[in-house]
């Protein structure tokens, strides 16, 4: 048990000086990295197809990275915003690292793009504890999820920076109880701000845009209380803690895994 949790602490140390390597990369090019985490069927899809629509409208240049086990399904409904748009396939993985993101950026993202969105697989465990170089983590969950999903993920909820409640438009139907759930995110995240959404009304589709372009323009992001916690007790920002900020770590490393692409771009 003792070697596992050494391993793991390894593996996650390592992922973590990479992203701060690309962080800088990212940085040096004036490119924010979003990195969306959810569920599968939570809809982040189809919102942030609205989202790169109404990012390319306000001028503010956005490209979208979306990663699954199978299919370029994700990339080819992105693209229909006409951002850039690639594919990536994990072969089996179920969330990103850094070194993957890097590889698959290199070489591909666009000139003059601020706004780089990560769509990651569609899960909340795995996906949590990986810091992409990102610097901006939003949470995503629909109101069909159940109000109690920040208690059970508490990890993915925590370390977010931002909370998004999608297809609000069923809440109703649902029988969501907002403030039950809103609770529930002040207990695991005190402080975050919660977006309602919905991507079939386009609500909240301009709150959204509108913070990412603010921390494009080099807004703070909220501090969660517990990646404090990670930093102190690790010495580093261990799955995407408070060293989040610009210009920060070491270059980085990786080999892809099998991808296509959706859109063109010159290297990076």
């Amino acid at each position: 048990m003792c070697r596992s949790v050494e391993l793991r602490e390894a593996v996650l140390a390592k992922n973590d000086d990479l992203a701060a390597g690309l962080r800088a990369e990212l940085a040096a090019r004036g490119v924010t990295a979003v990195n969306l985490l959810s569920s599968p069927g939570s809809g982040k899809t189809a919102l942030l197809e609205n989202v790169l629509r109404r990012a390319a409208e306000r001028g503010l240049p956005a490209a979208a990275l979306t990663a699954d086990l199978a299919t370029e399904n994700d990339a080819r409904r992105l693209a229909r915003s006409g951002a850039p748009v690639k594919q990536l396939l994990t072969g089996g993985l179920c969330h990103l690292e850094a070194a993957q993101l890097r590889a698959h950026v290199t070489g591909w993202l666009p000139e003059g793009i601020r706004a780089l969105f990560v769509e990651n697989v569609g899960n909340l465990v795995c996906p949590a504890s990986y810091d992409l170089g990102e610097t901006l983590r939003v949470a995503l969950m629909s109101v069909t999820e159940g109000e109690d999903k920040p208690v059970k993920y508490p990890t993915a909820f925590g370390l977010a920076h931002l909370v998004v409640l999608t297809k609000t438009d069923l809440a109703e139907a649902v029988c969501f109880d907002e403030a039950e759930f809103l609770a529930h995110v002040e207990r695991i995240n005190p402080g975050v701000e919660v977006l309602r959404t919905s991507a079939r009304l386009g609500r909240g589709v301009d709150a959204f845009t509108d913070r990412v372009a603010a921390v494009c323009d080099g807004a703070e992001p909220h501090r969660p209380l517990l990646a404090a916690e990670h930093l102190s007790a690790h010495g580093h920002a261990h799955g995407h803690g408070q060293d989040h900020g610009h210009g920060r770590g070491r270059g980085a490393d990786g080999r892809p895994h099998s991808h296509g692409s959706v859109g063109a771009g010159s290297a990076l």
